[in-house]
Parts: structure tokens; C-alpha cells; sequence
């Protein structure tokens, strides 16, 4: 079934009264169609043909504004990406700036990181949860350019993260803060997926107006206590289960 901003792109171009977009408009319009197709199918399963027909354009103006599909994914990414990362960038430096020699704690370094995404999750003009949904399909996508794109693109800003991680943790090793990280960017993705996520769980009461501080004063202890937890010795028992 299309999706409601395909649907609202093809309405539009049905339109014999609409004039021919402007070369920004045109742009925006593939970008949106694009978007929510890379989100519903994937990168691979969504093919330029789907996307030139959802935003009502042809072939070469794809090639014109963005040269490849997989050079569109990647704007896709960024425009939403580049303002959200900024915005967590800016946030983490305030808080650092506050702590003076201090090494942050572990849920100011995850504020930083999240109340930039909430904001994001509720913009329905920025994409909002979509635009996250199209985030966790990229980063658990199996092509090899679009990790190295986000690698390479937002390095900066992945290293600033880790320093501070880092510095609040001295005692957990490179190797075992990246794993633990990478658990944390799975809860993310998953509490920002909604709450319609919890009904897996059976009954459970939870108010739609939950503003983002609830979610915040919730998650971040959680999380925290994650990344602060002894590092299991190889006979501590975890592994008994496979054993029988």
C-alpha cells in the first residue's frame, strides 16, 4: 500500500492546474518520496523507478540533483542527520563547559545524545519518526558504503561521544565501551520507534502525551547502569546455559 507522503506526492502531480515544480521543489519532492520508500523497503528493494514514480519526476532529474541512488540515500541521510547531530555536538559542549575539569556523567553524555533525536521524533516536518525508523534500517543495512558513509561523514562527532564516554568511564576497556555503545544506539532506536513497541509485552498502560523528559528520566538510568556494570570474568557463569 502506498505510503500517505507518496500518495500526497502523486495527488499533487496529478493535478493538470499544478505548474512544473521549481528545481528546489523538485528536489525536496524526491527527497520526500525517497525517504519514505528507503524506509518501508530498504535501500536495495527500493529501486530509482519507484522513486521517480512516487515523487512524480523522471529519471534524469535524479541524475541531475543527485547523480546515483546511492548518493541520494546518503542526502537522504544527511539532511536530516547534519541539523541532529549539530544540535548534539552543541548540547554535549554546554555540558561540558558546565562541568569544568570534571568528567561528565554518564547520563548528562546520553542526554546530549538523546533529547536531540526526541526533538527530531516528534518534527513531523523534519521527517520525525520515519525518518529515525529509515535511520535504524541504515544502521543495521549490510551494504559496505552506507557504514562507511556514516563513519567517515559524522566521525567527529562519534569520536567526541567516545572521549566523554571515556573519560566518565576510565575503567572500561575500548573494546568493551564500543559493544556497550552499541547496545545503548539499540535502545535508542527502539524506544524512539514508539510506543506501540511495548504492546509485544501484553497489557501495559502508557500515556501517548509522554513528553520527552519522562522518556529521558526513564531511559537514561537504565543505560547508564549498563555502561557502569562490571566487566564479567570469562567463569563468571553467564555462559552455563549453552553448556548443557
Amino acid at each position: 500500500m502506498a505510503s500517505s507522503i507518496v500518495q500526497r506526492l502523486a495527488r499533487t502531480a496529478e493535478n493538470p492546474a499544478d505548474k512544473a515544480p521549481e528545481p528546489a521543489d523538485t528536489k525536496s519532492r524526491i527527497l520526500d518520496a525517497a525517504e519514505e520508500l528507503f524506509m518501508e523497503h530498504g535501500f536495495e528493494a527500493t529501486s530509482l523507478r519507484l522513486i521517480t514514480t512516487a515523487a512524480s519526476v523522471n529519471l534524469a532529474a535524479v541524475n541531475y540533483h543527485f547523480g546515483s541512488k546511492e548518493e541520494l540515500f546518503q542526502a537522504v541521510l544527511t539532511r536530516r542527520l547534519d541539523p541532529m547531530n549539530q544540535d548534539r555536538m552543541q548540547l554535549l559542549s554546554q555540558y561540558e563547559a558546565a562541568a569544568g575539569q570534571k568528567a561528565l556523567t554518564c547520563e548528562k553524555i546520553l542526554a546530549a545524545m538523546f533529547i536531540p533525536a526526541m526533538k527530531l521524533a516528534r518534527d513531523h516536518e523534519q521527517g520525525g519518526k520515519n525518518f529515525l525508523r529509515l535511520l535504524g534500517r541504515a544502521y543495521a543495512d549490510p551494504a559496505p558504503f552506507i557504514r562507511e558513509f556514516l563513519s567517515n561523514q559524522y566521525g567527529e562527532m562519534i569520536a567526541r561521544f567516545r572521549t566523554a564516554f571515556s573519560n566518565s568511564l576510565p575503567h572500561i576497556p575500548r573494546e568493551e565501551l564500543s559493544w556497550r555503545l552499541h547496545y545503548v544506539m539499540g535502545a535508542l532506536s527502539y524506544t524512539l520507534a514508539g510506543a506501540d513497541v511495548l504492546k509485544v509485552f501484553g497489557t501495559y498502560h502508557l500515556d501517548e502525551a509522554t513528553n520527552d523528559e519522562l522518556l529521558l528520566r526513564r531511559l537514561a538510568p537504565f543505560l547508564a547502569a549498563g555502561l557502569r556494570a562490571p566487566i564479567p570474568a570469562e567463569d563468571d557463569g553467564y555462559l552455563t546455559i549453552y553448556e548443557a
